[in-house]
């Protein structure tokens, strides 16, 4: 090959490099809650690609992403400004060095004994006590009926057979959208405490899931903890991202942050079928 068809060649590959880098960004999701349909991959732009799946459908990435406007507890105007930058490289600093600032049980998070126990929590029954095992392995998605709190009447209606130690239970709140919205909703659906009684005494249960920011529904709040935290066996994962995940056999993976003294932690969960 001569120099000037080597040079038409390299003119030819940078012509089509645009289209190249639109048709990959194209493969993937745009993430969830923006819309991506005015965005243009161009040769010189630097553009983020967020995936809720990874590995052509394999993993499924069920942990909500943190931003101002995701909701709180009791807040009507979500967690606002979480993030600070007070080492930026603008202002002269040789690196970019953010701090965060939230509550532990924001976002997709899990509860540890002493949430609700201050017994466990002076015991030191922290985040950092909490059984890896029970967190990673095979779970069940189920579908709750729309109609109602997770009661005793529920569970059984589930059906859940023996053995199985990690559901996830997508509720109305999914159907709702509830994790995108700002504002907290006291409406949402959850375990009263005669659903939670009964799993504990029913079924094999140690990982229990659900898609708002507490397993128990609003009116058994505080009940509804106290009995599954009360043997410190069955471990809580609050405010999972259900939405668009069929129901069956997966297998999750949750990892709290080590934090030693922490009765709630931020937790990333994914699904791997």
């Amino acid at each position: 090959m001569n120099p000037i068809q080597s040079l038409l060649l390299t003119f030819a590959a940078i012509a089509l490099l645009p289209i190249a880098l639109a048709t990959s960004i194209a493969a993937y999701p745009p993430p969830y809650g923006l819309d991506q349909s005015c965005t243009a991959a161009v040769a010189d732009n630097l553009v983020p690609v967020r995936r809720e799946v990874y590995g052509g459908g394999r993993i499924i990435d069920i942990s909500h992403r943190y931003h101002p406007e995701m909701p709180t507890w009791d807040s009507t105007e979500g967690i606002g400004q979480f993030l600070s930058l007070p080492a930026s490289m603008k202002n002269g600093s040789i690196a970019n060095n953010s701090e965060m600032k939230l509550p532990t049980h924001t976002g997709t998070h899990v509860d540890a004994p002493g949430h609700v126990y201050d017994h466990y929590f002076d015991a030191g029954f922290d985040v950092d006590t909490l059984d890896l095992e029970v967190l990673n392995g095979p779970a069940l998605l189920v579908d709750v009926p729309r109609d109602q709190n997770i009661t005793a009447e529920v569970m059984k209606s589930l059906n859940i057979p023996k053995g199985v130690r990690r559901v996830l239970f997508r509720t109305l709140n999914t159907d709702r959208r509830l994790m995108f919205k700002k504002e907290f909703d006291t409406s949402y659906v959850g375990f009263m405490k005669d659903g939670a009684q009964w799993l504990v005494d029913n079924t094999d249960i140690k990982l229990v899931g659900i898609d708002y920011l507490s397993v128990a529904a609003y009116a058994d709040l505080i009940p509804s903890h106290l009995v599954f935290l009360k043997g410190r066996e069955i471990i809580l994962v609050e405010g999972l991202k259900l939405d668009g995940v069929e129901p069956g056999i997966y297998s999750v993976h949750c990892l709290p942050l080590r934090l030693l003294g922490a009765e709630g932690s931020p937790i990333r969960c994914i699904l791997v079928k």
